[in-house]
């Protein structure tokens, strides 16, 4: 079935919007990266909706989503407090929290403010943060942005049609193609969706929360991390390269990586089968699912209790890498 659009009002009075597919506790909240509103989940999604509820939300000026009353508002803390709003909107205290690209700040950074609504991480392609610093493993970025950051400030409506141009343009596509993704493993029609996300961007939003990305870090925070988490890498991942990956792997104590062969920053389209594999393996030893027990007859006055879970053991099991002792 087709996932169900909700929206979940954010403080401000802004609707968030959301979907729900599925069945069982704990779901697992799909937490985009930015300009994205969920094309890179558009294979592993359906899969985890036949053993588990699967919620997706989208980023404020993203996707179904209202954009900010006010660009100040578009940081990765406000990003945050979105999510935890979607979570109380479908009724749940828990989730696995997963987050592609900047996704992994956003979930990062909502187990450090509140870890006692997060049943385990699966962590996509991502950074703990400071995303321009490491883009092709270069600086370049990171000094060019404050220039591209004053375009849009002074002529927010060209700026704003000159983005959008050029990301529909097939020049994009192309390139993308040649120097982004392996070209061998990746479907055009998979890729274009990301396109097309991307040209629906509110621009200035884009560009406001990209600052804040690139400012805020939770690499101080992962050796705090207490739940069980799978990191999943692109081998050839140039956005957030593969050592970003190993990193969080060796300051989170019991992680579990996972490499994608070939696989860059858009891994779980060019290895489907394999993002799925793991993650449901991963979710069906760690967290696995608990179905509320069915209502007894009112007659009986009995209710139903549903079953104790037992803290899962942490260990490392990885595909390609094993923390060092």
């Amino acid at each position: 079935m087709p996932p169900l659009l909700h929206h979940a009002p954010a403080s401000d009075g802004a609707r968030i919007a959301w979907t729900s597919r599925g069945r069982g506790t704990p779901p697992i909240l799909l937490t985009d990266g930015i300009g994205c509103a969920g094309y890179i989940w558009q294979r592993l999604a359906p899969d985890l909706a036949r053993t588990r509820r699967v919620l997706h939300w989208n980023y404020r000026g993203h996707g179904r989503s209202d954009p900010p009353r006010d660009l100040t508002s578009a940081t990765v803390g406000a990003c945050v407090d979105d999510l935890f709003a979607v979570l109380d909107a479908a009724g749940e205290d828990q989730a696995v929290l997963a987050g592609h690209s900047m996704g992994v700040e956003i979930v990062l950074e909502a187990h450090r403010r509140a870890p006692h609504r997060v049943s385990g991480l699966v962590l996509v392609c991502g950074a703990p943060g400071r995303v321009l610093d490491t883009f092709h493993d270069s600086r370049l970025l990171g000094r060019v942005f404050p220039f591209a950051r004053a375009l849009f400030d002074r002529w927010p409506d060209v700026a704003a049609t000159g983005f959008r141009a050029i990301v529909k343009s097939e020049l994009a596509m192309e390139y993308a193609l040649a120097f982004e993704v392996n070209r061998a493993l990746v479907h055009r029609d998979d890729l274009q969706a990301y396109f097309d996300d991307l040209a629906q961007v509110n621009a200035p939003v884009f560009v406001r929360l990209l600052e804040s990305a690139a400012a805020h870090d939770t690499t101080d925070h992962l050796p705090r991390v207490r739940v069980p988490t799978l990191i999943l890498a692109g081998e050839r991942d140039a956005f957030t390269p593969m050592r970003l990956s190993v990193a969080m792997h060796e300051a989170i104590r019991g992680s579990e990586l996972v490499v994608l062969p070939g696989g860059t920053h858009v891994a779980p389209l060019e290895h489907p089968a394999l993002v799925s594999e793991k993650t449901r393996a991963f979710l069906a030893e760690h967290c696995p699912v608990r179905r509320k027990p069915a209502r007894k007859p009112a007659r009986r006055r009995a209710k139903g209790t549903a079953a104790g879970r037992s803290r899962p053991a942490r260990r490392t099991s990885t595909a390609r890498a094993r923390r060092p002792r």
